[in-house]
C-alpha cells in the first residue's frame, strides 16, 4: 500500500551560493539515502531560502522485503561422499553458518549444470514510519555545503541552524529528536504574515497554506516569474534590462516571493564607467543593470545598445501593494554606494599611472612583487614582439601600464575591475585609445565563452601575462591537481591556446618554451631600459622539469580540439610540439576515421609500428640500395624516396602530406605478402628494417603509429 508522505525541513536563511552548488546534488541524495533502507519512491523536492521541502504522493506504507540467495558446494562436496544419508560434509557445514540457517531451510539447485546446496531467506520489510526519521537524518548529513554551524546543545552541524523538522506519513505526524528539534507538525509562512506557527495536517493542507501564506515553493517558477515580470517593466519603459543569470539564480533562492521593481538614479552618475555602475548594483546591492533602448528611426538618438539608463532593477521579497518605500528605500542606499564610486573616480583620475608603486605588492611567495611579475611580462612581451614582428615599443608600454591600477581606490573595492578601471584611467590622463584598449583586454579570454583580444598586438600583451603566470607557478611547483587549480592555471593555459589558435602564431612548446624558461632575450631595440635588468633577475625561473608544462599544455589543447582521445595522442608524440602544427596534423589525422580504407590503412601502418618498436631515432637508418633485392622492396624504397623529395613536411599541408604517406599502403602490403623481413643474413635484415623505420619517422611527422589504435 502507499499513501502521502510530506517532510519539511525549516531553517534560518539559507545562503544562497553554497547552497546552489549542491542543489543539483540533493534529489540523487535524497533517493540514496530511500534505497538504503530499501524503499523505491519517486518524490518532489523544493526549496525556498527557509526550507527544504520532499513530498510524494505514492510513498510505500512498508519497506520492500530483502531477498537473500546463497549458492554453497556441489552436492557431491556438501555431502559426506555425496550421500546425504550420511550427513553434512565440513563444507556443507561451512555453508549452513555463512547462511545463517538451519539444516531444515537446506535445499538444492541446479547451477553450471552441478546439483548445488541453495538457500533462500526472505527479511520482511518494515514499516516506513519506523525508519522514516533515519532516512532524514542520513540524508540531511549526507549534504556538503562547504561550511556548516552548531547551534545550541546540537552536536550536528548544518549550513543554518535548523527550526524544524516536519514529516508527515499517511498524515500522521512523526516525531523527530534530531538536530535538537522535538519536530512539530507546523511551519511558517512569509515574514509578511508574521511568525505564527501554522498547523499542517496534510500534504494538501500544506501545499494550501504556503499558496496562501505567500511562498512561491518552485525554485524555477520563481526565476521564471522574475523574468516575466521585468519583460513588463522593460515593455512599459521602453528599456533593457541586462540579465546576469547568476545573479537571476541567486536572487530565484532568496526570494519567497519575487517582485521586479523598477528605481532610478541620479543622471550624474552615469559620468562614471559602466562597468563601475554594474558591478557597484550587482555586488552590492543585487540589482540588474538597465540600458536605454535604441530604436533604429530615432535620428535624434545618438545612443548605441549599450548606453546605461538611470536605472535599476531590485527584486523585492514581499508581498505587499505599495513598494513606494522598497523603491525608495533602495535608491537612497544606492545613491550613497555610487557617491562614493564617484569619490574614488575622481580620486583615482588625478593619480598618474605607474609602475612602480607595484614594487611594494606581492605576487606570490617566491615569486617577488608585482613590479617583478611586469618586468618578466615585459621581457616575454619583448620576444614575442619581435617573434612575431609587432610593435615592441606599443607591447612594452602596455605591460607597463597594464597593472598600475591595481593601488587605486576602486580597484580596492572592486578587484575585478582590475584592468577595466586601468583602460579608462589611461583614455582620461593619456587619451591614448589604443594602449587603453590593449590593457582592457588583458585577461581576454577569462572564460569558455569570451571574446579574445582585437588584434595581434593586444593578444601579443594576454599571452605575455598568461604565459608568465603558467612559467612562475609551475617553476615554484604551484601546479593544478585534481579540482585544485587556486591560481586558475587552466584558464590561462585555455586563453593561451586560444589565442593562438585565433591568431594564427606559431608556438613551439619545446623552443619556445625553452628560450623563455631561460629568461626571454631582449632585442637590442628594446625601449625601456628596466628590461636590461630583468633579463638577469626577474625574468629568469627557477629550473622546473619543463616536460610538466608541455605536458599540461598539451593536455588542455585536447580539450579545446575536442578530438578522438588516440588521435590526439598520437599526435601529440610526433616530431613536432608547434601548436598550430600540432592542431594541423590532429584535424588531418582524423579524416582517417571517415576514409573507407581505414581499417586496411590501420592495419598496415600498425605493423609498420610493430616492427620498429625497439628502434629509437638514434637507430642507423641508412639504407644501402644494393641490398635491395626483391622487387616488392625496391617498389617500396622508389616509393619512400618520392615522399624524401617532398623536402619536407612544411611544403605541403598536413592533409596533403599525411594522403601521400597512405600511397604508401599498398607497396607495404605487398612488401609484407613476399619479402621475409627477419632474413636470414643480417645485413639484408638490418637494411630492410631500416626502410621500414624510414617510413615510421616520416609518419612520425604527424602522428606515432604506435599510439594509433582506433
Amino acid at each position: 500500500m502507499k499513501t502521502e508522505l510530506l517532510i519539511e525541513i525549516l531553517t534560518e536563511e539559507l545562503p544562497a551560493i553554497p547552497f546552489l552548488k549542491e542543489w543539483k546534488n540533493i534529489p540523487t541524495k535524497w533517493k540514496q539515502a530511500l534505497q538504503k533502507q530499501h524503499i523505491d519512491a519517486e518524490c518532489e523536492i523544493y526549496f525556498t531560502p527557509r526550507r527544504i521541502c520532499i513530498f510524494a504522493r505514492d510513498f510505500p506504507l512498508q519497506t520492500q522485503d530483502i531477498v537473500s540467495e546463497f549458492f554453497g558446494p556441489p552436492l557431491q562436496i556438501g555431502y559426506i561422499d555425496g550421500d546425504r544419508l550420511k550427513g553434512l560434509s565440513q563444507a556443507g557445514i561451512g555453508f549452513l553458518k555463512k547462511a545463517n540457517i538451519t539444516k531444515e531451510h537446506l535445499t538444492t539447485i541446479t547451477k553450471d549444470n552441478k546439483e548445488v546446496l541453495y538457500a533462500k531467506r526472505i527479511l520482511s520489510g518494515v514499516p516506513s514510519k519506523q525508519i522514516i526519521v533515519e532516512v532524514v537524518v542520513e540524508f540531511l548529513d549526507s549534504l556538503q555545503f562547504g561550511k556548516s554551524m552548531r547551534w545550541g546543545s546540537n552536536q550536528k552541524s548544518f549550513i543554518r541552524p535548523i527550526r524544524n523538522i516536519l514529516i508527515l506519513l499517511d498524515k500522521t505526524h512523526i516525531t523527530t529528536k534530531a538536530f535538537g528539534q522535538q519536530g512539530y507538525a507546523a511551519t511558517l509562512l512569509h515574514r509578511d504574515f508574521g511568525g505564527e506557527w501554522v498547523q499542517i495536517s496534510s500534504l494538501d493542507c500544506y501545499l494550501k497554506s504556503l499558496q496562501n501564506g505567500g511562498i512561491i515553493l518552485d525554485y524555477e517558477q520563481r526565476k521564471s516569474l522574475i523574468l516575466s515580470q521585468i519583460q513588463h517593466i522593460e515593455q512599459q519603459h521602453h528599456i533593457k534590462v541586462e540579465i546576469d543569470q547568476n545573479l537571476l539564480d541567486e536572487i530565484g533562492a532568496i526570494t519567497e516571493y519575487p517582485t521586479a521593481l523598477l528605481g532610478h538614479f541620479d543622471k550624474q552618475f552615469l559620468s562614471l564607467p559602466k562597468e563601475v555602475i554594474i558591478t557597484s548594483m550587482k555586488e552590492n546591492q543585487r540589482y540588474f543593470g538597465v540600458y536605454q533602448k535604441h530604436h533604429k528611426n530615432d535620428s535624434q538618438n545618438n545612443c548605441q545598445n549599450d548606453c546605461l539608463y538611470n536605472g535599476f532593477i531590485v527584486v523585492a521579497n514581499s508581498t505587499t501593494k505599495d513598494f513606494s518605500q522598497i523603491i525608495s528605500g533602495n535608491e537612497r542606499v544606492l545613491k550613497a554606494r555610487l557617491s562614493d564610486a564617484m569619490f574614488f573616480y575622481q580620486n583615482d583620475i588625478k593619480t598618474p599611472l605607474q609602475s612602480a608603486p607595484l614594487a611594494k605588492i606581492a605576487f606570490v611567495d617566491e615569486l617577488g612583487s608585482m613590479l617583478d611579475k611586469v618586468r618578466r611580462e615585459q621581457a616575454i612581451g619583448a620576444y614575442l614582439a619581435q617573434k612575431y614582428n609587432q610593435n615592441l615599443d606599443f607591447i612594452t608600454k602596455a605591460l607597463e601600464f597594464a597593472k598600475s591600477d591595481l593601488l587605486s581606490e576602486m580597484v580596492g573595492e572592486f578587484p575585478e575591475l582590475q584592468g577595466i578601471m586601468g583602460y579608462y584611467y589611461m583614455l582620461a590622463q593619456h587619451n591614448d585609445a589604443p594602449l587603453a584598449l590593449a590593457i582592457k583586454e588583458q585577461y581576454l579570454p577569462n572564460s569558455e565563452h569570451s571574446a579574445l583580444p582585437s588584434n595581434v598586438a593586444n593578444a601579443i600583451v594576454a599571452m605575455s601575462i598568461k604565459l608568465d603566470n603558467l612559467l612562475s607557478l609551475f617553476s615554484i611547483g604551484k601546479i593544478p591537481n585534481g579540482s585544485k587549480d587556486p591560481f586558475a592555471l587552466r584558464r590561462a593555459a585555455n586563453g593561451l591556446l586560444k589565442i593562438i589558435l585565433e591568431f594564427n602564431l606559431e608556438f613551439d612548446l619545446d623552443s619556445d618554451l625553452q628560450i623563455l624558461t631561460q629568461g626571454a632575450p631582449n632585442t637590442p631595440n628594446t625601449p625601456n631600459q628596466n628590461l636590461n635588468g630583468a633579463k638577469n633577475s626577474a625574468s629568469v625561473y627557477k629550473a622546473f622539469d619543463i616536460d610538466l608544462l608541455r605536458s599540461f599544455l598539451l593536455e588542455r589543447l585536447e580539450s579545446i580540439l575536442k578530438l578522438n582521445a588516440l588521435l590526439f595522442r598520437s599526435v601529440a608524440k610526433s616530431d613536432t610540439k608547434e601548436i598550430l602544427r600540432l592542431c594541423s596534423n590532429a584535424k588531418a589525422l582524423e579524416l582517417l576515421l571517415d576514409r573507407s580504407d581505414r581499417e586496411q590503412l590501420i592495419s598496415v601502418f600498425k605493423r609498420v609500428a610493430n616492427i620498429t618498436k625497439d628502434m629509437s631515432k638514434d637507430t642507423d637508418i641508412s639504407i644501402d640500395e644494393k641490398l635491395l633485392s626483391a622487387p616488392q622492396e625496391k617498389f617500396l624504397y622508389e616509393a619512400l624516396k618520392g615522399i624524401w623529395a617532398l623536402d619536407s613536411l612544411d611544403s605541403l599541408d598536413s592533409t596533403s602530406f599525411l594522403e601521400r604517406l597512405f600511397e604508401l599502403r599498398l607497396p607495404l602490403e605487398a612488401f609484407f605478402e613476399y619479402v621475409m623481413v627477419n632474413d636470414e643474413n643480417l645485413n639484408i635484415r638490418k637494411n630492410r628494417k631500416a626502410l621500414i623505420f624510414a617510413i615510421y619517422l616520416e609518419f612520425k611527422k604527424i602522428g606515432d603509429l604506435k599510439e594509433l589504435a582506433i
